[in-house]
């Protein structure tokens, strides 16, 4: 049976290696993208780990390639080391086609001097980690004059691991006339920052297994009415029940979202609050915190919350019904975003049930009602504990510190895997890196006995 790839432009010896591969039918992501991006057009795919990704830019920059003229004409950048060394290997599968292709992974916590002599050599493709690749940039042992084709594997990963920065750094080194493949599983706005700037009027793939019909299709709404003495109660009732790993609590006033912090926390849950009486420092560490998915509740105003962007939000809930039925609208919509299911609960006494009405009008459908009773039998249930842990390190970017170290301490000098690091932050004089909870304890001490950038650093758990 002759494989699907069969109608794509590929020479007869890409196909026949395909078919050895065994690759015989085009995953979903691979038969929307390919015609598009083998055509020469920017492509931003919305992928994730597992859907075919690698083929569906691996087969576009390999049919660029000329194999005869020895220059790096192709760079891919992943997250991880470990992203990257299976992306290279699939690639190496891929190019079995032409003879002599040399792919080159460059990744920190390698050493860099095997790195430097295989530069010297010569490469037609490397993939690399944004920090590693930058590095060799810089000094002159990694030309990219040539490049054709660049993509950037898991972008919204890269960015929430601090690696905005980096990126530019090296797409400022890449030839204008080139061909820019932007694969993400989510498309938050720091992806669109980058797709806007460095890329030439781009096709978009999106795929999603079922289309949602009107703007809050995917998101649940659920009102529940409470009395005014159960309201903060009732919150944390419905944490239990429902145990979102992350939610955003939205209070009309600053003194409710003071009781109800307290009140999540005398419950051992991890909420902080956001309002217009924090200082900038003491912001900043919230919204790092809860970004990085080390903080399971924040409870905020709406003020506070403006241009406030977290990606996989779980759940928001309403404390206080809003006044205004576009603050509504805007407040459930930060759940459910990027083809997500999000959760969205609002508590209304019956002074709010006007709100409630005009509301219900404005979206044109009756509103899903519960009794707060259903809830009570998940009164007894653990408290929430989130994902992750925060380790704040004293340094920043005017220590030179970038988030290529604090990855290279992590995972190369303590050996934690890199999936177990999650978002890492830096500002002007202090950073931030987001670990497992199970590993927080051995890395906030692996941390403080040793070195990064070679020199020892004061860390706290945040």
């Amino acid at each position: 049976m002759a494989s699907d790839f069969a109608r794509l432009p590929l020479p007869p010896a890409q196909l026949a290696n395909l078919q050895a591969l065994g690759y015989e039918r085009m995953t979903p992501i691979q038969a929307a993208s390919l015609p598009l991006s083998l055509a020469g057009h920017d492509l931003i795919a919305q992928a994730k780990t597992g859907s075919g990704k690698t083929a569906a830019f691996g087969l576009p920059l390999l049919a660029r390639l000329e194999v005869r003229r020895f220059a790096v004409q192709a760079l891919v950048l992943c997250p991880t080391r470990e992203l990257a060394d299976q992306v290279a290997g699939e690639l190496r599968r891929l190019a079995r086609a032409e003879d002599n292709v040399k792919v080159l992974t460059l990744c920190g916590g390698s050493p860099i001097q095997p790195q430097l002599a295989s530069l010297a050599h010569g490469a037609h493709l490397v993939v690399g980690t944004p920090g590693r690749v930058l590095d060799h940039l810089s000094r002159g042992s990694l030309d990219l004059g040539a490049l054709n084709t660049l993509v950037l594997d898991e972008a919204d990963r890269m960015l929430d691991m601090g690696f905005a920065d980096d990126i530019k750094e090296v797409l400022r080194h890449c030839p204008a006339q080139r061909q820019t493949l932007l694969f993400s599983a989510t498309y938050p706005e720091g992806v669109q920052a980058l797709a806007t700037r460095f890329m030439r009027q781009p096709k978009t793939v999106t795929l999603s297994e079922k289309t949602p019909t009107g703007a809050h299709a995917q998101i649940r709404q659920v009102f529940i009415e409470v009395a005014e003495t159960e309201r903060l109660h009732a919150v944390g009732l419905l944490l239990k029940h429902h145990r979102p790993v992350s939610t955003l609590a939205f209070c009309n006033t600053k003194q409710q979202c003071r009781d109800l912090v307290a009140v999540l926390q005398a419950q051992g849950m991890a909420a902080l609050e956001l309002h217009g009486d924090l200082d900038q420092r003491d912001r900043d560490q919230v919204l790092v915190r809860f970004a990085n998915r080390s903080c399971s509740v924040l409870v905020a105003t709406d003020v506070a919350a403006r241009g406030l962007d977290i990606a996989q939000l779980e759940a928001v809930i309403n404390v206080d019904i809003s006044p205004e039925v576009e603050v509504h609208t805007h407040r459930i919509g930060r759940t459910g975003r990027a083809g997500q299911t999000g959760l969205a609960v609002s508590l209304a006494s019956l002074d709010e049930m006007g709100r409630v009405g005009r509301i219900e009008h404005a979206q044109g459908w009756a509103f899903e009602w519960q009794p707060l009773a259903e809830l009570q039998a998940a009164d007894n249930a653990a408290p929430l504990q989130p994902p992750m842990v925060t380790l704040q390190i004293l340094g920043g970017r005017k220590e030179k510190i970038r988030p290529g170290d604090l990855l290279g301490a992590l995972t190369k000098d303590l050996g934690f895997p890199g999936d177990q690091i999650g978002k890492i932050s830096i500002n002007d004089f202090s950073s931030y890196v987001a670990v497992a909870r199970e590993i927080a304890p051995q890395a906030l001490a692996g941390l403080s006995r040793g070195k990064v950038k070679g020199r020892s650093v004061k860390v706290r758990a945040l």
